[in-house]
C-alpha cells in the first residue's frame, strides 16, 4: 500500500538525531578491506591464493578502495596471492584505482620480501603499498616487543624487566622510523605505519610517534584498537588529537569488535576526520573479529545519512555468502543487515503489518542489500499471513476445487501450529548443533593433533636414520 503522507513525517528518521555531526566529503572516505589478510587470521580460516584473487575481484566490483591481501614474509601462499592480484590488476580485472597493500613487520627482510614478490612478476614496488607494523602501548612495548628491542640495540636480554618503559618507547621510535626510511629507499611511495594497541597507549607518546613516522616518510597512519576495547568516548579522546598532529597525512581506523562496537567506533572515528575505515567482510578476524563491512557502510548510510559514491550496497548479501563459502564460517541468521533471517517474519502481528507497508517493521529494504523477504509459518503465525499466502495461490487452489474461506484459513493455521510443535528440540536440534560445532572445530588442527604430528615426525626420522645405517 502507498502511504498518504511522507514516511519521514510518520516516523522520525534516525538522521534527525545525527545530522549535526560533521563528516568528511563522502567521496574522500575510503573503505580499507582487511578480509584477505587480517580477516584470514580468524582461527580455522585459510583462503587459497585463487580464492583470494576471486574475493579481491568481488571486493573491487563492490567498491572498496584498499585491499590488504598478504603478509609475504611469512607465507608462500600469501606471496602467490599478492602476485595473482597484482597481475589481475595489471590486466584490468581489478580496478586500477584500488590500492593493493602488503603487510610487514618493522624488519628490512620483511620489506625485501614484498619487493621480491612483486618484482618476480614484472611489477614495481611502487605498484603496491606497504604497511610496517609497530605498537604503541607500554604493555606491548615492554612485554611483547621488549626482548627484540634489546637485541636490536645490542643489549643483554636479562635487562628486559629492569629497563623502564621510556627506554622501550625510544627504541620503538628508532625501529619504526628506520623501517619507514628503508621502505622508501626500496621504492615504495606509499608507506603506512601501523600502531598496534594504540587504544591503550599514552596519547602524548602517540603524538610523538606519529610525528616521527611522518618525518621519516610515512604516508598514512593506522590506528589499531587491537583488543577491541574502544568506546565512542575513547575514540573522542584519541582520534581528534592524532588527526590534528598528522595534518594532511590520512589515518586508518582499524578497530576490532570484542564488545560489538567496532562499527560504531569506526563511524565515530570517520566523523573526527579519519578517512580510511578498516573493515572485513562478515566481520571475520581474530577473537570476535574486526569491524564488519556491512555494518559500517549501512550505519553510515542509514543512521548518519552518508552515502558512499559508487559503493554497491545491493551486493552485500552476495559477498556474505561468498565469504561463508570460502571461509567455512556461516554467519548467525540474525546477523544485522545481511543475516539469512533478518528479512524473515513469522509473528502474526508483524506479517499483518508488513502486508500493509514493510516500513512498519522493517527499516532496511531487503533489496537495498541484496536480501530477500520471506514469511515463515509456525507457532506465532496469524490468520492474516496464511490468508495472504492462500490468496496468492488462488488459481492453484481453484484448480483443485478449493475455495478460500475463513474456515479453511483457520484449519490451515491450526495444522501449521501442530506441525511446528512436532519440530521441537528433541526432534533433532541437538544433533544439528553438534554437527555445526564439529565442523567448526575441524577447520583447524587441535593440540592433540599437533602432538600426534610430532610423534609421526619423530618416527619417520628414526626410520630414515635406520635406513641410512643399514649395512644391507
Amino acid at each position: 500500500m502507498d502511504l498518504k503522507e511522507p514516511l519521514n513525517q510518520l516516523a522520525i528518521p534516525p538522521t534527525h538525531f545525527t545530522k549535526h555531526l560533521k563528516f568528511p566529503d563522502p567521496a574522500k572516505i575510503r573503505i580499507y578491506d582487511d578480509t584477505l589478510r587480517d580477516g584470514e587470521q580468524m582461527p580455522g580460516v585459510a583462503f587459497s591464493p585463487e580464492q583470494k584473487l576471486e574475493l579481491a575481484k568481488l571486493l573491487s566490483e563492490i567498491g572498496v578502495h584498499v585491499i590488504d591481501p598478504a603478509f609475504p614474509a611469512v607465507s608462500e601462499s600469501d606471496r602467490k596471492a599478492l602476485q595473482l592480484i597484482v597481475q589481475a590488476q595489471k590486466r584490468g580485472e581489478i580496478r586500477r584505482d584500488i590500492e593493493v597493500l602488503a603487510m610487514c613487520r618493522s624488519l628490512e627482510e620483511d620489506i625485501d620480501a614484498v619487493v621480491d614478490t612483486v618484482t618476480a612478476v614484472g611489477a614495481k614496488p611502487d605498484d603496491v603499498s606497504v604497511l610496517v607494523l609497530s605498537t604503541l602501548s607500554d604493555l606491548h612495548l615492554k612485554y611483547k616487543l621488549g626482548k627484540t628491542l634489546l637485541r636490536r640495540a645490542g643489549q643483554p636480554e636479562d635487562q628486559w624487566l629492569t629497563r623502564p618503559v621510556d627506554y622501550y618507547r625510544e627504541q620503538n621510535l628508532d625501529l619504526i622510523t628506520g623501517a619507514i626510511r628503508y621502505a622508501r629507499q626500496r621504492g615504495f611511495s606509499r608507506v603506512e605505519f601501523a600502531a598496534e594497541d594504540a587504544s591503550r597507549s599514552d596519547v602524548v607518546y602517540g603524538e610523538v610517534w606519529a610525528k616521527a613516522c611522518v618525518a621519516a616518510g610515512g604516508t598514512r597512519m593506522c590506528f589499531s584498537d587491537t583488543c577491541g576495547v574502544f568506546t565512542p568516548e575513547g575514540v573522542d579522546h584519541y582520534i581528534p588529537r592524532l588527526v590534528k598532529v598528522l595534518g594532511p597525512v590520512p589515518m586508518t581506523a582499524h578497530f576490532h569488535n570484542d564488545f560489538g562496537l567496532g562499527a560504531i567506533n569506526t563511524v565515530r572515528a570517520i566523523s573526527h576526520g579519519a578517512l580510511y575505515a578498516g573493515v572485513t567482510a562478515n566481520g571475520i578476524g581474530e577473537r570476535a573479529g574486526n569491524c564488519p563491512l556491512h555494518e559500517f557502510v549501512m550505519i553510515l548510510k542509514m543512521l548518519y545519512g552518508v552515502t558512499l559514491p559508487g559503493f554497491r550496497y545491493d551486493r552485500l548479501t552476495e559477498l556474505r555468502r561468498k565469504i561463508e563459502l570460502y571461509s567455512g564460517i556461516p554467519l548467525q541468521p540474525h546477523e544485522p543487515i545481511v543475516g539469512e533471517g533478518v528479512f524473515k517474519h513469522e509473528s502474526g502481528i508483524h506479517t499483518a503489518a508488513i502486508a500493509i507497508h514493510p516500513a512498519i517493521y522493517q527499516f532496511i529494504a531487503e533489496e537495498a542489500v541484496g536480501g530477500e523477504q520471506r514469511f515463515v509459518f509456525g507457532k506465532h503465525s496469524g490468520a492474516a499471513a496464511v490468508e495472504s499466502v492462500l490468496a496468492k495461490h488462488t488459481k492453484t487452489l481453484r484448480e483443485h476445487g478449493v475455495e478460500i474461506s475463513p474456515d479453511l484459513v483457520k484449519q490451515v493455521l491450526d495444522r501449521v501450529k501442530t506441525l511446528r510443535e512436532q519440530m521441537l528440540p528433541e526432534k533433532g536440534y541437538p544433533q544439528a548443533i553438534e554437527h555445526h560445532y564439529r565442523h567448526y572445530y575441524a577447520l583447524g588442527l587441535s593440540e592433540e593433533r599437533i602432538v600426534a604430528l610430532a610423534l609421526e615426525v619423530k618416527k619417520k626420522g628414526t626410520r630414515e636414520r635406520r635406513t641410512r645405517t643399514d649395512p644391507s
